[in-house]
């Protein structure tokens, strides 16, 4: 998939920022992916010239790292907790009803856009499990009908900013 010259214009700016750090590809990375929601592939070339690396370098980082996304996703990502904690106290169940209530399977986005979903096998919540992130934000002892609140309160906070935005 091909990328806009104003994604390349970006991507070849924050090459430049952050090609005089030591070890910068990580941050790199990382600002790419929050400027443009994701890593595409066509960076990977724009990078590895910039920053005097191979493009198998270059992608060997990307892959090798679960949180850098290679293809668009969700406006919000929602990552259900899957380790044993939130096993043992209904993540499983809890998985199930967010996949036939969103329509998703893992690593699927909404038709809208709105909502990718995705596993996550800790988030450090064990205490007060079974855990889901929402973008930046972790939430504890989310249950189906937690989990169709929080939904619904993504879904309404986009509704708002649309019409804000008209």
């Amino acid at each position: 998939m091909g990328i806009s010259q104003i994604e390349q214009q970006s991507i070849s700016d924050l090459v430049g920022q952050y090609k005089p750090l030591s070890g910068g590809l990580l941050p790199l990375l990382h600002a790419i992916q929050g400027d443009l929601g994701y890593v595409p592939d066509a960076a990977v070339p724009i990078i590895a010239k910039g920053l005097n690396l191979s493009r198998a370098e270059v992608h060997g980082v990307i892959s090798f790292y679960h949180d850098f996304k290679t293809s668009p996703v969700g406006r919000h990502t929602v990552q259900i907790c899957r380790a044993e904690a939130c096993q043992s106290m209904g993540s499983r169940e809890l998985e199930a009803h967010a996949k036939q209530t969103l329509g998703l399977d893992y690593g699927e986005t909404t038709a809208d856009g709105a909502i990718t979903l995705e596993p996550v096998y800790c988030l450090g919540n064990c205490a007060c499990s079974p855990s889901v992130r929402i973008d930046n934000d972790i939430f504890a002892r989310v249950n189906g009908d937690r989990f169709d609140d929080l939904m619904d309160g993504l879904l309404n906070e986009h509704a708002s900013a649309e019409r804000s935005a008209k």
